[in-house]
C-alpha cells in the first residue's frame, strides 16, 4: 500500500481521493524507469524507423514507441510467432496470419516473414488509410500530436495509449530521430548509415544499417547464417540466398549481410561513376559494398562469370 503524508485539512476533506490519486501518480512514475531491453530494441531498429520516416513521413519516434509498446520490445507472442511488431489485425489482409486473444478471443492478426516486413506494412497501413490521413498534416516533430491522433483515430483501445507512447518517446529521447539525416561512412565503402547510429548494444544484437534501399548488418567472426537467422527472425536459407552465399558458410568479422534481396544496380549517386578496383577486392566484395547482385555486376560489365578483377579495372555499378 502507498504510504503518504499530506495536509491534515485536505486529508479530512477527501482522504480517499487524495490517497488514490497520489498512489496512481507514484505508480505511473515507477513504470517510467529506464529498461535495458527497450533500449536494445531501439538500438536495433532505429535505423529502420528513420528510413520509414523518410519514405512515408511518419515520425521515427512514433514508429519506435509503437513497436516497443505493441510488441513488448519484440517479446510478445505476436512478435515471436508472426514477426508482428505493431498489433495490426488481418483487415483486408491476404497474407499469412496468426491468431491471438485481444479485444475478443482468437482474433486474426497479420504475420510476416521478417520484422522488416512488419515495419514496412505498418508504414503503408497508416499512409494508405483514410482513417489516419489527417495525421500527415502534422509536423514530423509533433510526436505528441501523432500519439494523441493515433488514439483518437482508433489505432488502439487502451485509454492510456497516447500517454504511454509519449512517455516512451520522452524517456528514451526518441524525438531525436525525427530529424535524422543521412551521413556517409569512411570514403570508399559506398555505404550510408543514419546519423547518430551507435555501436551494437552489450546484449550482442547487431546494429542495422541502411543502404541502397536495403538493410544490412556486419557479422562477427565465426557467425553463421543460422545464428543470424535466430536473432533476426529470417530463414537462414533466405539470408544466405539474399547474399549469394552457401547456407553453411562461416562468416568473417565485418562481413556485410543484407536482410533483403539486393538490387540490380547501385544507389543513384553512382549513376555516372565507375568503381576502380582496389587491392584485395573481388567481384563479390565489390557487389556487396554497393548492395547489388553479383550476377548483375557481371552483366553490366559484359564479363564472364569466371572473371577475376585486376587492380585499376573500372567497373559500372549502376
Amino acid at each position: 500500500m502507498c504510504s503518504i503524508s499530506t495536509d491534515n485539512v485536505l486529508m479530512k476533506r477527501r482522504p480517499a481521493l487524495l490517497l488514490t490519486l497520489l498512489c496512481m501518480a507514484m505508480s505511473a512514475h515507477a513504470q517510467m524507469k529506464w529498461n535495458a531491453t527497450y533500449q536494445a530494441y531501439i538500438d536495433q531498429y532505429k535505423s529502420i524507423a528513420v528510413q520509414e520516416m523518410q519514405k512515408y513521413g511518419i515520425p521515427a519516434s512514433i514508429t519506435l514507441a509503437q513497436g516497443i509498446f505493441e510488441s513488448a520490445a519484440g517479446r510478445s507472442d505476436l512478435a515471436r510467432k508472426g514477426n508482428n511488431h505493431f498489433g495490426i489485425k488481418c483487415h483486408g489482409w491476404a497474407g499469412r496470419s496468426v491468431y491471438h486473444d485481444d479485444d475478443a478471443q482468437q482474433e486474426c492478426f497479420r504475420a510476416y516473414d521478417t520484422v522488416l516486413e512488419s515495419y514496412e506494412d505498418h508504414s503503408k497501413f497508416l499512409a494508405t488509410s483514410q482513417r489516419y490521413r489527417r495525421l500527415f498534416s502534422l509536423a514530423r516533430t509533433d510526436y505528441a500530436g501523432w500519439a494523441r491522433g493515433l488514439k483518437e483515430c482508433g489505432y488502439a483501445t487502451n485509454p492510456q495509449y497516447a500517454n504511454k507512447l509519449i512517455e516512451l518517446i520522452e524517456l528514451y529521447r526518441l524525438y531525436e530521430y525525427d530529424g535524422g539525416r543521412m551521413a556517409s561512412v569512411p570514403q570508399g565503402s559506398g555505404h550510408t548509415v543514419v546519423q547518430g547510429v551507435q555501436q551494437p548494444a552489450a546484449s550482442g544484437r547487431h546494429q542495422l544499417f541502411i543502404y541502397n534501399n536495403n538493410v544490412y548488418l556486419r557479422a562477427h567472426q565465426g557467425e553463421t547464417f543460422r545464428t543470424l537467422a535466430d536473432e533476426l527472425g529470417i530463414s537462414y536459407r533466405k539470408l544466405a540466398r539474399y547474399n549469394e552465399r552457401n547456407k553453411k558458410d562461416i562468416l568473417a568479422e565485418g562481413d556485410v549481410v543484407y536482410l533483403k534481396k539486393k538490387r540490380t544496380h547501385a544507389d543513384k549517386a553512382f549513376k555516372h561513376k565507375e568503381h576502380v578496383v582496389q587491392p584485395g577486392e573481388s567481384m563479390y566484395t565489390i557487389a556487396q559494398s554497393y548492395g547489388i547482385r553479383l550476377k548483375s555486376l557481371y552483366r553490366k560489365n559484359r564479363l564472364p562469370n569466371d572473371y577475376q578483377p585486376r587492380v585499376g579495372d573500372r567497373l559500372k555499378v549502376y
